[in-house]
């Protein structure tokens, strides 16, 4: 059986050499910007040339991450990445954002490109959109189950790469705004602040419940191979380097059958312990651990012994020797790899031994000292004649030329050819009207006047049915809500889509890859969600090509960047609610003081004393298969009509409120109203701030 892929974590030179000696097949790294870990030490453009010359000798691939959403006055940088990783030879690039996707085919048609895993690929039909959209691989969300895993590679041509160690977040991968609302700092802008790893507290629980243990699945990994997996994925490209060679060396020991040492692990770096994460399907409160004064203590007596794993170079690359060595003809050594790669150098005529000819063990001997290369003579073949005498110095003569030619051919950068065709301009399809009004709720929070001044409703997809049924509302009115995230039962939900097209609904929301997927498949025209984050007019065209009616954008966007975006795209923005700020698949509340205490509407308070709202459905009678940290106060735009035109619509995005609620809203937006109350009552969101 094929072992997977060791893709290791390389966010400074220092973290490349540890992944490499200590065994990594590939690295992934960023350059100085575009990417999702902007504060690593990244690689400039000389830096990437060195770093996949180094690699490619070794035998190690590279990928580079431009896997930030792209904002509209980016592009040029986003071209400018994508040449420096073509010329630099990199094997593959990682993207969430389908705009840097199209910029990557269309400029360097050769290069590989992965879906990260920010955009969210939880389920089949997710990956099944990637590999319509070209991309080669899929890096799952870091939330499935070990069956959920198996599901997707038993099911799809793509390569699948699995996180197996490192820091888990607590949101769905790509789907957090918390860093972005509380600080500014996005998370699917490269710049998390982390601000989940601080105390935040349920009542009746323990700090610190949104903060999880590390995952290590380095005792599974033949589990993961049996599976198919085809990387298995270390994360840590903030971390040192000897946290990287403790890692990689784990990964590698599994592969080779042999035990863990998980004590090591746990010294170099900890969150009390770690977890199997979703894995096992186990989703409870021991996966909940926080970094602690032991944690940080322990690494002290293991660094030095880690940083001597990678402190020589190691033999990492098997190559034949074949020395053939005749009377009166010059002696030839030739030199293979697997690659491909033959070289012969020839050495002088041997002479007639006066005393002890060299024997085929002999030459054999000096041949295969290559110590300080990265090469190893797994292949020896010495055809001598009888009583020749070949000097112990010219052998190595002969070898050392012989590796580096080589070297010479395997450091040879590969380039991939680049010719800039990324679009810059973008047409303009919307007038400056006053946007319409969406409203996203369910039917129990429904009025008359609601569904008067709304044209549009995202309503459940368990609602549906009923929605029609009452009469409450049109079915060209309605757009069914597909869950934001759908790890499992997406064929019943998909039995539903297709209920709902026979009832006369045409349209589905969309938030991420999978949902556009069932929606087509349903026979409906998928509306895109705020989740699918799109910031840039590129990306609106690149959704319009897989067939969206209309497309809400990410509230990351300020007003300004919103109302600039071109496209034949229908855009609207999310104008009215408590923002979702994290997506959960272990519920923190669930956590904290189980689920028999819980209302469906509970609330995690912040060191400083402020309430967020975390709701898992059960209050309606429809649990969800994740929970949501809703933000402690609306967004409220209702007095700022004004500065939106130009927007198509505004959705008002309805949680916890009474119906009698819902319509004074409604009310307010269509009037024009402001929010009654104190200014801290409400937020502007990131409407009106910087996002970094």
């Amino acid at each position: 059986m094929k072992h997977p892929e060791i893709l290791a974590p390389a966010g400074s030179f220092d973290s490349l050499i540890a992944a490499v000696q200590c065994g990594a097949n590939a690295v992934y790294l960023g350059g100085k910007g575009m990417n999702a870990r902007r504060n690593a030490g990244n690689f400039d453009a000389e830096e990437l040339r060195r770093a996949v010359e180094y690699c490619h000798l070794r035998g190690v691939k590279v990928y580079q991450t431009i896997n930030i959403v792209m904002f509209e006055d980016e592009i040029d940088e986003a071209v400018e990445t994508i040449r420096t990783a073509a010329e630099a030879g990199v094997d593959a690039v990682l993207t969430q954002d389908l705009a840097v996707a199209r910029m990557v085919r269309e400029c360097a048609p050769t290069l590989p490109v992965h879906a990260s895993t920010q955009m969210s690929i939880h389920n089949l039909e997710g990956a099944r959109l990637c590999e319509e959209l070209g991309f080669s691989r899929v890096v799952l969300a870091r939330e499935l189950t070990a069956a959920e895993i198996r599901h997707i590679c038993e099911n799809t041509p793509l390569e699948v790469e699995v996180f197996v160690h490192g820091a888990l977040c607590m949101s769905v991968s790509g789907q957090c705004y918390l860093s972005s609302m509380i600080g500014g700092r996005s998370g699917n802008r490269g710049l998390c602040a982390q601000p989940c790893r601080l105390p935040f507290q349920a009542e009746g629980g323990k700090p610190y419940a949104l903060s999880l243990k590390d995952l290590s699945l380095a005792d599974r990994i033949t589990e993961l191979t049996e599976m198919g997996v085809a990387s298995l994925k270390i994360e840590g490209r903030m971390k040192r380097p000897e946290y990287v060679a403790a890692a990689v060396s784990a990964i590698r020991t599994a592969c080779e059958g042999r035990p863990v040492d998980f004590e090591t692990l746990r010294s170099v770096f900890s969150r009390s312990g770690f977890t199997k994460g979703y894995f096992d399907g186990r989703i409870d409160r021991e996966m909940f651990g926080y970094r602690q004064k032991e944690d940080v203590t322990s690494a002290a007596g293991v660094l030095g012994e880690l940083a001597r794993l990678y402190d020589r170079e190691n033999p990492l690359v098997p190559v034949s020797m074949r020395l053939e060595a005749r009377a009166a003809q010059p002696t030839r050594l030739t030199v293979s790899d697997r690659d491909g790669h033959t070289f012969t150098v020839e050495g002088s005529v041997p002479q007639a031994a006066i005393n002890k000819p060299t024997t085929p063990e002999r030459a054999a001997q000096n041949l295969g000292k290559t110590g300080g290369t990265p090469f190893y003579a797994d292949e020896m073949d010495c055809d001598l004649d009888d009583g020749l005498m070949i000097p112990a110095s010219e052998l190595n003569a002969l070898r050392r030329e012989a590796l580096e030619q080589l070297t010479a051919a395997r450091s040879d950068v590969q380039s991939h050819a680049f010719t800039d065709r990324a679009q810059r301009a973008f047409p303009r399809t919307r007038d400056r009207k006053i946007p319409t009004l969406r409203a996203r709720l369910r039917l129990s929070q429904l009025t008359p006047e609601i569904a008067a001044r709304c044209p549009d409703l995202i309503l459940p997809y368990e609602d549906i049915a009923e929605a029609v049924a009452s009469g409450k509302a049109k079915p060209e009115q309605l757009i069914v809500e597909i869950p934001r995230l759908l790890f499992e039962g997406t064929n019943a939900v998909l039995e539903v889509l297709r209920q709902a097209k026979e009832l006369g609904v045409t349209r589905a929301w969309c938030g991420n890859l999978g949902a556009i997927d069932m929606a087509r498949n349903a026979g409906l025209s998928p509306v895109g969600g705020y989740s699918l984050n799109i910031t840039n007019s590129a990306a609106v065209q690149e959704y319009a090509a897989l067939g969206l009616a209309d497309t809400e954008l990410s509230f990351e966007l300020p007003v300004t960047r919103a109302r600039s975006l071109g496209g034949f795209l229908p855009q609207g923005i999310l104008a009215y609610g408590y923002l979702p700020l994290m997506a959960l698949r272990n519920c923190p509340i669930k956590a904290a003081i189980g689920c028999g205490r819980c209302r469906g509407y509970e609330s995690l308070t912040d060191r400083k004393g402020v309430r967020f709202t975390v709701d898992c459905g059960r209050h309606d009678g429809h649990p969800r298969q994740v929970s949501e940290l809703y933000n402690s106060v609306p967004l409220w735009l209702a007095d700022r009509l004004g500065e939106l035109e130009g927007l198509s619509f505004l959705t008002l995005w309805f949680t916890r409120e009474s119906a009698a609620q819902c319509e004074a809203v409604v009310q307010s937006y269509a009037e024009g109203r402001p929010m009654p109350g104190a200014p801290s009552e409400k937020t502007r969101g990131l409407y009106y701030r910087t996002v970094l």
